[in-house]
């Protein structure tokens, strides 16, 4: 009686997306599946299974101790990969329940969107990419990280429309749900955002630095922007099967967004330690290669019964880790006991 019961209320919580929800919405009862099949949750449609499955993985909770974009900077405020997933999170849900859109796919997407990302931000992603010959790109890794290598080789197998659409959040991909295009659209709001009020925080920027173009079509504050930039997703967007913004306010902020790449993230005062952390990643990329057999063993299992690439499953242990972790690596492999300091 009771499983029937809880079964019920699944169901139930499925019959008001099909009646609530937008006809360009993703419903969850429509999924195309996992890629292992397993029952159905009792209580939660698919999407917000996902959402669970997420939140409480090793690889959520290591991004509070990641690089967003500021190593190591003085001071309690300043965005980790953390909190810039929760605000992409929080952006992409306003957005998509508005539209009246599906709400849990959408956070899904948005919590797991990173979760590859190299230790060191941006910087630890290029290191890995300059020596694997496999190449890496964080979007791809944030993927493996769901198929493979949560949950010691089991991954979380999430459906098809999560994976797709945190494979396809950078700018060059293209997402086959509306709700994966909203997160696609939300993590660049989310980061040109955030990446501005800490880098005034951190004396780099002020205020005024910003062109006063651009300023006057998205607003004079940061908080003004998000709400122009949210509004105008919304209202291009509202009652039409695609994600999109106005001709105007989109030129603004991708003109917003090469402002920032050539006063903020190429800025050495903002990246002037990037190049000793990419030494950092490359030089244990060289010594995971010399010696496999210093890697954990469930990434030895990966290359001897999997038969994964030495240098994937490399990239693989070395993305997973933290800043912090990552240099206590490097000190134990490189810098003599006798030197280090505790």
């Amino acid at each position: 009686m009771e499983e029937r019961r809880a079964g019920f209320i699944r169901q139930e919580m499925e019959r008001w997306e099909e009646a609530a929800l937008s006809p360009f919405a993703s419903l969850s009862s429509k999924s195309r599946g996992r890629k292992i099949e397993e029952p159905a949750c009792d209580i939660r449609p698919v999407y917000q299974r996902d959402r669970d499955r997420i939140l409480h993985c090793k690889s959520f909770r290591r991004l509070k101790h990641k690089t967003q974009v500021f190593l190591t900077p003085k001071g309690d405020h300043y965005r980790t990969r953390l909190t810039h997933t929760l605000e992409v999170a929080q952006i992409a849900r306003t957005v998509a329940r508005a539209l009246r859109l599906n709400e849990e796919l959408t956070e899904a997407i948005a919590l797991g969107h990173d979760l590859g990302h190299a230790p060191f931000g941006h910087a630890g992603e290029r290191a890995l990419d300059q020596v694997a010959d496999c190449g890496f790109a964080h979007n791809e890794q944030s993927v493996r990280v769901v198929e493979l290598l949560e949950k010691k080789g089991q991954g979380l197998n999430l459906t098809w429309e999560v994976r797709d659409g945190i494979r396809n959040h950078p700018t060059a991909g293209q997402p086959h749900t509306l709700e994966g295009k909203i997160v696609r659209l939300a993590d660049k709001i989310a980061y040109i955002n955030h990446d501005i009020d800490d880098a005034i925080r951190g004396g780099i920027l002020a205020e005024k630095d910003i062109p006063w173009d651009y300023r006057r079509i998205l607003g004079f504050t940061t908080r003004e922007r998000l709400n122009t930039l949210i509004h105008d997703v919304i209202y291009q967007s509202f009652g039409k099967p695609d994600i999109g913004m106005s001709e105007q306010v989109e030129k603004a902020m991708g003109d917003l967004r090469r402002f920032m790449f050539a006063n903020v993230y190429t800025n050495p005062r903002a990246k002037g330690q990037e190049e000793k952390a990419e030494n950092l990643l490359k030089s244990l990329f060289t010594c995971y290669m010399e010696h496999p057999s210093l890697l954990p063993e469930e990434y030895m299992q990966l290359i001897e019964k999997q038969g994964e690439s030495q240098d994937r499953v490399v990239c693989d242990y070395i993305a997973g880790m933290t800043d912090q972790y990552a240099t206590e690596k490097f000190q134990e492999l490189y810098v003599p006991d006798v030197w280090s300091v505790r």
